[in-house]
């Protein structure tokens, strides 16, 4: 499970960074994903250090996710209020 963890975690950056607007919600469900794996792989010794790594990408995957989503919202909104100043 620390494979699968740290792979989804690895992924979910990906996604969140160069994937914003249509594929943002995905990095944000494998983030999650591989946050729940990364808590079960740190249960087996041989696995720990790596699951404790996909723990912390898939974190780091999940904040950027909904950074990157709440930024997308905002700049919507900017539009928004532009075309009804013009």
């Amino acid at each position: 499970m620390g494979v699968a963890s740290l792979v989804l975690g690895i992924i979910s950056i990906v996604i969140s960074v160069f994937g914003t607007g249509s594929f943002g919600w995905l990095g944000l469900i494998l983030g999650i994903i591989g946050i729940v794996l990364g808590v079960e792989g740190k249960k087996v010794p041989e696995q720990a250090g790596m699951a404790k790594a996909g723990f912390i990408c898939s974190i780091i995957g999940v904040v950027l996710s909904l950074l990157f989503y709440i930024a997308c919202i905002g700049c919507v909104g900017c539009l928004g209020c532009m075309s009804a100043f013009a």
